[in-house]
């Protein structure tokens, strides 16, 4: 599937779990090199904003990742198996069940 419109399908399930999507010029951090965004919470309200200038692909993974955080209802979705996969490839890392020494 092509990243627009894998990118067009990550943004209908982000509106159908509630999180709304835009797209801004972001700054640069000195020192970090430039964002692509994130999730953020404005007013109660979840936002996933993109800096407009990334590519379709820097688009997806960023919305991908962010949406990671609402495995349960996105669960109760009806989504295509690439966008399944693009979020199971985005998600990030979960650190493991902490390890006693032996």
């Amino acid at each position: 599937m092509k990243a627009d419109v894998l990118l067009e399908r990550l943004e209908s399930a982000a509106a159908e779990v509630g999180v709304k999507v835009s797209y801004e010029q972001l700054a640069t951090s000195v020192g970090l090199g430039p964002s692509r965004g994130g999730l953020c919470r404005v007013k109660g309200q979840f936002r996933v904003i993109i800096d407009k200038r990334a590519s379709a692909a820097e688009r997806v993974a960023t919305l991908a990742a962010a949406l990671g955080r609402f495995d349960a209802q996105l669960a109760a979705l009806d989504l295509a198996p690439e966008v399944r996969d693009a979020l199971e490839d985005h998600r990030p890392a979960q650190p493991g069940p902490a390890r006693r020494a032996s």
